[in-house]
């Protein structure tokens, strides 16, 4: 089966993925940072057995798991692949996950809360991902009772999360927008409206891949549509915009444009070594060749899987090895060359 992000949005490449969480904890235990050892394992146990059968609600096939049987190499590469983030991956303590054969449809179990949920598809569908997550949260509530507030809503480990409980977000590819002197502003300006804009990769200014995470930023005193409607306005106009400015950008220069696009397929798909952060970059440009039907390749090439396989615990995996640095930068170097097709008439 194929994984989510191995599929793409054909209709908006400018997408790259969407997804609903919600953070949930039941009513019976004290928040996981103050449950202990023993307490956190029945916890666990009492969750799986409960919801054993969850697959006759979607029709798929889960997993389930306890995070402490993993290597720390496999919960990296996991963590790179958004099943679950940092502060999960680096946990000590009894954590179990029940997770989906395309890992489009995650819960992990007494991670920073009892119960976190999280289902993701690639393009923009965060509707239809809500009808999803809501059917699995009322499966679970009608076998674990909640804590929860007539007045406050959902009682979380953070207060951030207190209200729906929901964190929802859109993955976009911006790597036009994100050039521009007034971007920074322009983010900005979304903060005020209630969405945060955040860099996917690298540190401070720079963003290898010119990828961009928007969410929201309150989870109380909105309502779940609110969210999602909050979440959708925000990534389409900065989608709107940047096929705005990249449009204008071709037709003034478009043979820069194709001189970047080609000499980036021809450095990925010959060089012998290749950086995370060049990997990025290239990576970028071919998304956005291929996007503006600049580079033709003979088969369909989603870039985002590619993203993915190149970080450094999933590239790891793949090489089925130990590698240093030198060695990661070659064996990057090597799946790229095997994974990107050739163009058309070449």
């Amino acid at each position: 089966m194929l994984k989510w992000f191995e599929q793409a949005d054909q209709v908006r490449p400018g997408v790259i993925s969407s997804r609903v969480r919600l953070v949930r904890n039941w009513n019976q235990y004290v928040f996981p940072s103050r449950l202990p050892q023993k307490e956190s394992m029945e916890m666990i146990h009492r969750l799986e057995l409960g919801l054993k059968d969850l697959g006759t609600l979607d029709g798929k096939t889960y997993e389930y798991l306890y995070l402490g049987d993993l290597s720390e190499l496999d919960r990296k590469a996991m963590q790179e692949r958004r099943v679950f983030n940092s502060t999960v991956a680096s946990k000590k303590t009894p954590t179990g996950l029940i997770l989906s054969e395309d890992e489009g449809t995650g819960i992990v179990l007494n991670g920073t809360d009892h119960i976190r949920l999280q289902v993701l598809s690639p393009g923009l569908h965060l509707d239809e991902l809500w009808k999803q997550c809501d059917q699995i949260d009322d499966f679970i509530n009608s076998r674990f009772a909640y804590a929860y507030d007539n007045k406050y809503g959902y009682l979380t480990s953070f207060p951030t999360n207190v209200g729906t409980g929901m964190r929802v977000s859109v993955m976009l590819h911006l790597p036009t927008l994100s050039l521009g002197k007034k971007f920074n502003g322009l983010v900005a300006e979304m903060g005020r409206f209630g969405a945060s804009v955040r860099g996917v990769y690298g540190e401070g200014s720079e963003n290898y891949g010119s990828l961009y995470e928007v969410s929201n930023q309150k989870t109380l005193g909105l309502t779940e549509k609110e969210i999602i409607d909050l979440v959708n306005r925000v990534a389409q106009q900065l989608l709107t915009q940047e096929n705005q400015v990249r449009r204008l950008a071709l037709e003034k220069h478009r043979l820069e444009y194709e001189d970047e696009a080609y000499k980036s397929y021809g450095v990925l798909k010959y060089a012998r070594r290749m950086s995370a952060k060049d990997a990025m970059i290239f990576l970028s440009r071919i998304m956005s060749g291929i996007s503006d039907r600049i580079l033709k390749m003979e088969k369909d090439c989603p870039v985002y899987p590619l993203m993915l396989g190149i970080q450094p615990a999933n590239l790891q995996k793949i090489s089925q090895r130990p590698l240093g640095k030198e060695d990661l930068d070659e064996a990057r170097a090597a799946y790229i060359r095997t994974a990107l097709p050739n163009l058309q008439g070449m």
